[in-house]
């Protein structure tokens, strides 16, 4: 079994308030979630207007596999263009 988990940390411009960090980050998870069937939460910089961190996870059993929908899922969340991504990390055990 392979375990894949990411961050990815956000910039989020014109946001001055919760609420609106709210919105933005609730579609970005749900995007991914829907689109990668991953699981995927807010993990920090809950207080912070403008800056956001999501974190990922994915199972399976090929270590390819898993890397490459990490790759995609990064590559997701540039391309939505709904913030600017600052940092990624990632890591992938083999359990």
């Amino acid at each position: 079994m392979v375990l894949g988990t990411g961050f990815i940390t956000f910039r989020l411009h014109d946001c001055h308030s919760l609420k609106g960090k709210r919105k933005i980050v609730k579609s970005i998870i749900s995007r991914i979630s829907n689109n990668f069937n991953a699981s995927v939460a807010e993990v920090g910089f809950n207080d912070v207007h403008q800056k956001a961190l999501i974190g990922f996870a994915l199972v399976g059993n090929s270590r390819n596999v898993i890397n490459s929908k990490i790759d995609k899922i990064f590559n997701f969340a540039e391309s939505s263009g709904l913030a600017e991504i600052i940092d990624t990390e990632m890591e992938i055990v083999n359990l």
